[in-house]
């Protein structure tokens, strides 16, 4: 019986990640459950448990007395001169106890405990795991959908992607492998509840750490993450290595590293671009693909006035103003982007000449086709209401 005890607590300790000393502890307090139900009480009751070879042996402590009150706490001088002749009144004497002879309703309820226990151990060792995952990327299965929430396999726990971490459009067919980032893991009576995203900007920070060896051991850095989920991601990197190029290491040869996350995140375009700590260069970058003639950054009010080609200006602005809208996200700055013939007409270029600008600008400025893009912040506000 001990062999298979011990087998048995092997496996429930690979399987469940409940250590063996729980275990036995678990098996401990099932015997005293199942003493007090047997006896009445359990307080005089001792188990004795070894922990190498799992043999155990239970004991009721009882106390040498004249006249007997309590036969579960007490025994007489002549029965414990039975068990040696040394006792004598006041005495403790232990009375080996055959679990045996415990009737069927104990033993459930000593069975009972053990499994309690081994669920609450199991619920907890799960959720420490996964806890300690939080923030982390990982591949599941789609099991189904349960109204407009996706639940996934993550292994041996499943997983919601709820619909508003979905990215619009996306549709999921049973049994499909997906990556998801691990957003929140909460306690829960029947076991860990765990929600993930899709459209969080730090999917693409952990796929790029997974994919890009550089990235992973901090050559290269990233230092921000704009993100349209499903449509476009702008990323600014950095590195303090001068052999490295930055960007060249994310893209990869012929595209094949950052085209591998492009594939994960089906199609959804990503604009990798060079981290500079001056804002006016940081802004110049962040509105690549299009070229710029000039930026004037106010460090202080976080705002930047752009001057862009006329073939440009469209390209800047982006579709639906997608572009200028990340940019502004990427940088925090409140960005203004004129063309060149808008910029001459006010006399921008003058006042850049002039030197007016020199230290930041002052006010907004409007004109029929201009376009401007308020910065992270404003978002944010916005959204709130």
């Amino acid at each position: 019986m001990n062999k298979e005890l011990m087998e048995a607590m092997t496996v429930l300790e690979k399987e469940y990640n409940i250590s063996k000393d729980t275990l036995l502890e678990a098996i401990e307090n099932s015997l005293l459950t199942a003493c007090k139900n047997h006896f009445g009480k359990a307080d005089n009751v001792k188990v004795i448990i070894d922990r190498e070879g799992c043999d155990y042996s239970v004991y009721a402590e009882k106390e040498v007395v004249e006249n007997v009150e309590d036969p579960v706490t007490q025994i007489s001088l002549a029965d414990a001169r039975m068990k040696g002749a040394k006792f004598d009144l006041g005495d403790i004497v232990q009375i080996p106890i055959d679990s045996h002879d415990f009737g069927r309703i104990a033993t459930q309820n000593a069975k009972n405990v053990i499994l309690q226990k081994i669920r609450e151990e199991s619920r907890k060792s799960q959720l420490n795991e996964w806890q300690c995952r939080e923030k982390e990327v990982v591949t599941g299965i789609v099991q189904r959908y349960i109204g407009r929430n996706v639940s996934v396999d993550l292994g041996k726990i499943d997983a919601i992607l709820p619909e508003s971490e979905q990215v619009k459009g996306e549709v999921f067919q049973r049994t499909e492998r997906i990556k998801v980032y691990i957003l929140e893991v909460k306690d829960n009576p029947k076991g860990p509840r765990i929600s993930v995203s899709r459209t969080h900007p730090d999917l693409v920070r952990r796929l790029f750490e997974a994919e890009i060896a550089e990235v992973r051991d901090g050559t290269v850095e990233i230092r921000a993450i704009a993100r349209e989920a499903g449509s476009r991601t702008k990323i600014a990197v950095s590195t303090t290595d001068p052999n490295v190029d930055p960007v060249g290491a994310c893209v990869g040869l012929n595209g094949a590293r950052v085209n591998a996350i492009v594939n994960e995140l089906r199609g959804e375009k990503i604009d990798i671009i060079n981290w500079d700590d001056n804002p006016a260069f940081l802004i110049e970058n962040a509105l690549s693909p299009a070229k710029v003639i000039s930026v004037v950054a106010d460090e202080d009010a976080k705002e930047a006035q752009v001057i862009v080609p006329d073939y440009q200006l469209s390209l800047a602005i982006g579709k639906e103003g997608q572009n200028a809208r990340l940019a502004a996200r990427l940088t925090t700055y409140k960005i203004d982007i004129k063309s060149e013939t808008q910029a001459r007409e006010m006399g921008l270029f003058d006042a850049l000449e002039s030197g007016e600008y020199e230290d930041g600008f002052e006010g907004e400025f409007e004109t029929e086709g201009s376009y401007e893009v308020p910065a992270e912040e404003d978002y944010q506000e916005e959204s709130e209401e």
